[in-house]
C-alpha cells in the first residue's frame, strides 16, 4: 500500500467521482535491458550465476527489474512513495496495493537487446467493500524487441482512500516453519537487508518494506512487508529450476494476504498436464500468493 495527496477525502464522494473524467493517455518508453540488474537479482536470491546474460531470454516477471521510474526526491510522499504519477489516479489520501496480474509472453525478451513498452490504462471499477470503497485500476503494458510484440502484461492495482482497517497479526513467530507436500518447494526467510536490496532493485521507495518503526507505528503491521512482486518472482522460480526446458507461455497471480520480514514462508508448486500450479505459504496460511502458469 501508498498513500498520496495530502488532503482529506471528502466522505460524501465515491472514489469513482474522482476519476470521472481522468484518462491518462499511453505512454511509451525504452529500456537497453542491461544485465546488471539481473546478476544483482540472481545474487540476492543467493544463485550460484546470474540466470541471464546478453542475449539470453529473461526469465518471466523478471521485466520488473527494468523500465524504472526515479521520480525527484521531493516527488516522494511522507511513505516514501510517489505523491503523483501518469497512472495513480486523483484520489485523495490515496492508499495503494498490488494485487495481481497477468502475463502473456510470445517470445521471451532477450538480456542486452533495448527494448520498448507502451503502458496504457485498461480498465477501472469502483467496488464496495466491507472496509470502504475501493477502486480496482488495471493498466496493461506492451513489450517489444526488434519491432515484434514480445509480451504483454497487464496489472491489477487496488485503491482505497483513507488508512487500511485490515487486522494484522499482533506479533510473528518467525522460528516456524510451513508444511506442504509438493513436489516442487522454494524456502525463504527475507531479512531486512534481502528487503532492502528488492526495494532498490525495483526503484520501490515505500518505507512498510524497510522502515520497521514506520511499519508499526504508521502502518500498523507488525513488522516490515514482503514485497508482492517478490512472492510473484518466488512463485516463478520453481518451473524455472524444476522444468528449465519448458517455455512459459502465460501466467496469472494472485496477493492475497500479506507476509512479514523474518517470517519462514516457502513457495510450492504441482506441475500439471499444460503447467503448474504455484502458491507462497507460512504457518499462518496457505495461500498468501497463488499463482498459474502454461507452458508453450
Amino acid at each position: 500500500m501508498s498513500a498520496a495527496p495530502e488532503t482529506g477525502p471528502d466522505a460524501t464522494a465515491s472514489l469513482g467521482s474522482y476519476v470521472a473524467s481522468w484518462c491518462p493517455a499511453p505512454v511509451t518508453d525504452e529500456d537497453p535491458l542491461l544485465a546488471g540488474p539481473v546478476a544483482a537479482l540472481s545474487a540476492v536470491l543467493d544463485l550460484p550465476a546470474p540466470v541471464a546474460r546478453d542475449g539470453d531470454p529473461l526469465p518471466p516477471l523478471w521485466h520488473w527489474l527494468h523500465f524504472l521510474p526515479w521520480p525527484a526526491h521531493q516527488a516522494l510522499g511522507a511513505d516514501g512513495h510517489p505523491r503523483d504519477g501518469h497512472f495513480l489516479p486523483p484520489v485523495p489520501d490515496r492508499q495503494r496495493m498490488f494485487a495481481g496480474g497477468r502475463c502473456t509472453i510470445t517470445e521471451p525478451l532477450l538480456v542486452g537487446e533495448p527494448a520498448e513498452r507502451t503502458s496504457s490504462l485498461l480498465s477501472i471499477t469502483e467496488k464496495h467493500g466491507r472496509t470502504g470503497d475501493l477502486l480496482f485500476v488495471t493498466e496493461r503494458r506492451e513489450f517489444r524487441q526488434r519491432g515484434r510484440t514480445c509480451l504483454v502484461e497487464e496489472q491489477d492495482i487496488v485503491y482505497r482512500s483513507g488508512r487500511n482497517e485490515a487486522r494484522h497479526p499482533q506479533s510473528l513467530d518467525t522460528s516456524a516453519r510451513p508444511e506442504a507436500d509438493a513436489p516442487w518447494q522454494l524456502a525463504l526467510q527475507p531479512d531486512p537487508p534481502l528487503l532492502f536490496r528488492f526495494s532498490a532493485l525495483t526503484a520501490n521507495a515505500h518505507r512498510i518494506h524497510y522502515d520497521a518503526p514506520y511499519c508499526r507505528d504508521e502502518e500498523g503491521y507488525p513488522g516490515l512487508v514482503v514485497h508482492g512482486p517478490l512472492l510473484a518472482l518466488l512463485m516463478l522460480e520453481l518451473p524455472r529450476r524444476h522444468a528449465p526446458a519448458r517455455q512459459v507461455r502465460a501466467l496469472s497471480y494472485r496477493l492475497r494476504a500479506p507476509i512479514f520480514g523474518g517470517e519462514r514462508l516457502a513457495a510450492y508448486g504441482t506441475p500439471t498436464t499444460t503447467g503448474a500450479i504455484l502458491r507462497t505459504a507460512t504457518h499462518r496460511a496457505g495461500e498468501h500468493a497463488t499463482a498459474e502458469v502454461d507452458f508453450a
